[in-house]
């Protein structure tokens, strides 16, 4: 759910659920309860939100000021044959760089030939994956100190990969908990990425 609309679905989510009982606001969740008892999770991201406590009513200014506060994030999207890195500030992409490397699918014939195939596309996966470790190096790492978070997405045997890279180690250490799930990045996919950034996954429990 995007910050913009945050205030509005839970208005509406209170209306659907007998009114909003209560609003719990943790380091790194928040929980709204309906008057139902039906409760809505919501991770917080990022850093600790400030504000915590518990309150009667709706009470979710803290984790919509949370969310907008404005970051610049590094953003890495892998997967098999494909990448895409950037930096992103208020959810649009402001440096970027994105590439694709063939890598052939497995090859179920037997014999020789596979095992020729199998070590190609062994040397595909390596190139395909030092392409990615080498732009997220100059975007994304080059940039390290000016950015207040970095996100990833895509394949996490790819992400594994990449953050056992010495290059890498570090700013990977510094990765939200988080992995976007995305297709085959490319420039359009890091937009939609960049975009996600500034969302909060929400929980629904029926009461």
């Amino acid at each position: 759910m995007s910050v913009e609309r945050l205030h509005g679905w839970f208005e509406r989510f209170g209306e659907r659920n007998d009114g909003v009982g209560t609003t719990h606001l943790r380091p790194h969740e928040v929980t709204v309860t309906g008057g139902n008892g039906t409760t809505v999770r919501a991770a917080v991201p990022f850093e600790r939100l400030d504000t915590v406590g518990e309150s009667d009513g709706l009470w979710i200014e803290p984790l919509v000021e949370h969310l907008g506060r404005p970051r610049r994030i590094g953003l890495i999207l892998v997967r098999l044959g494909g990448h895409s890195v950037g930096i992103a500030e208020q959810g649009r992409v402001v440096v970027s760089r994105t590439d694709r490397k063939p890598v052939h699918g497995r090859n179920s014939a037997g014999g020789w030939s596979q095992q020729r195939f199998a070590r190609r596309r062994e040397r595909q996966v390596r190139e395909a994956l030092r392409a990615a470790a080498d732009d997220a190096v100059e975007v994304v790492a080059a940039r390290s100190t000016e950015l207040d978070a970095v996100v990833l997405g895509g394949d996490r045997k790819a992400l594994d990969t990449l953050y056992a890279d010495s290059r890498l180690g570090a700013l990977f250490a510094r990765a939200e908990p988080r992995v976007l799930d995305v297709p085959e990045p490319r420039r359009t996919v890091l937009d939609d990425a960049a975009a996600r950034t500034r969302c909060v996954e929400l929980v629904i429990r029926d009461g």
